[in-house]
């Protein structure tokens, strides 16, 4: 079974088997991903790019083949094209600081939506106080999708930019992103999509997506916390102005003049991640080793099985029901506050979110202050969601 390759999940809480269902916060590791970390650590441990002693060009090759890795499963045209970061956060606020800041300038209008985790919303409030720039909102309707028909209206000709979630961590909708960035390019409009919670579930082809930038999160994605990936079109990375300065970025140094790296190291300062590099390569292996289609599949599996289980708990209501989602379950039971439900139900071993996700916004249109969130992953069975379902009965009855 897929399972046996993630050894975080043999283990129980409180008594109890885990049942592990906050995966759109992080997933577990498989035994690939832990397997590379040390090895890099007892076999390869020298810094990259910078020696040429063994150890050093080892640590190299395994650094640049992890990017090689991510290309291909992001299926871009060069591994020139992915910057490392540590995760989607760093990848926005790079963009936001270089590719847009170095082109905005008071009045133009940003595009989000209200879909958007706070790290695709803060960057850009920033960015509006630096700049004078306006940040406009795509609305959602109370299934939890976006309302496509507004577009039109909002994109105008002081529009400069979109950034917009391709899967939301909150509700698990599945944006129209195609749609939104053959909008967007009618206008002449960039677009980066936040996809920290689209890899670990969809078959990503950023050259199909044909959008500007693409963001990865690491632990999305089963690798390493503090890694990640900018994805860029190399006519934008060759343009923008580097994010820091520092080691690696620069090609030569005097006090009067820096000259650059070539992309990608102008963006890549400093002694990197390189476990976690190395690690978040490895992760993509593995997940293409599965197969997309399959991991995809399997998604979809549960998240029907889900969505018919959690009907039998009296009281549960869903958060956001959009016709085209990931196998994530915001909801709200009658009576409970989602702190005391999920407190309740990990004494049972079932381990979920509850809060607003860093998703305030969306919380504060249901009238909400936040939700339970059940998230699954590939290597999640049926059995329990069968538990799950069970904890959250017990739970009720408590109450009662």
């Amino acid at each position: 079974m897929l399972r046996e390759h993630f050894p975080g999940l043999n283990q129980r809480v409180h008594g109890k088997p885990l049942v592990y269902f906050d995966n759109a916060a992080t997933a577990q590791r498989p035994q690939a991903v832990i397997d590379a970390i040390n090895d890099y650590y007892i076999n390869h441990n020298a810094n990259v790019h910078r020696g040429v002693h063994f150890l050093s060009e080892s640590a190299t090759d395994l650094y640049e083949n992890a990017r090689l890795s991510l290309a291909k499963l992001l299926n871009a045209p060069s591994p020139k094209n992915l910057i490392f970061v540590r995760g989607c956060t760093e990848a926005i606020n790079l963009v936001a600081q270089t590719f847009v800041r170095s082109k905005i300038k008071a009045g133009d209008e940003i595009l989000i939506s209200h879909l958007e985790h706070h790290s695709n919303i803060v960057p850009w409030q920033i960015l509006r106080e630096q700049t004078g720039a306006v940040l406009k909102v795509i609305p959602m309707n109370e299934q939890g999708e976006l309302n496509l028909e507004s577009i039109d209206e909002l994109i105008t000709e002081k529009t400069a930019f979109m950034s917009v979630v391709h899967v939301s961590n909150a509700l698990g909708t599945i944006n129209p992103v195609k749609t939104l960035i053959a909008k967007a390019k009618e206008a002449g409009i960039p677009v980066m999509l936040d996809g920290a919670q689209a890899v670990p579930h969809l078959k990503v082809d950023v050259q199909d997506l044909d959008c500007d930038f693409y963001t990865v999160s690491g632990h999305k994605m089963y690798g390493p916390t503090g890694s990640g990936i900018l994805y860029g079109k190399a006519e934008h990375l060759e343009e923008m102005p580097p994010y820091q300065g520092g080691g690696e970025m620069i090609s030569k140094v005097t006090f009067d003049h820096t000259v650059y790296n070539a992309v990608p190291a102008k963006f890549e300062a400093g002694t990197p991640n390189i476990a976690g590099g190395i690690g978040l390569g490895a992760a993509a292996e593995f997940m293409m080793t599965i197969g997309m289609d399959k991991i995809a599949q399997r998604d979809s599996e549960l998240r029907v099985y889900t969505e018919l289980a959690l009907k039998q708990v009296p009281g549960l209501k869903l958060i956001g029901t959009a016709a085209e989602k990931s196998p994530v379950f915001s909801f709200v039971i009658e009576g409970i506050h989602a702190h005391d439900v999920g407190t309740i139900i990990d004494h049972y071993g079932v381990a979920i979110r509850t809060g607003h996700h860093c998703t305030m916004p969306i919380f504060q249109y249901y009238g909400l202050a936040g939700s339970c969130r059940a998230s699954l992953a590939f290597y999640n069975t049926e059995q329990e969601v069968d538990v799950l379902v069970d904890s959250l009965i017990k739970a009720r009855k408590m109450f009662e």
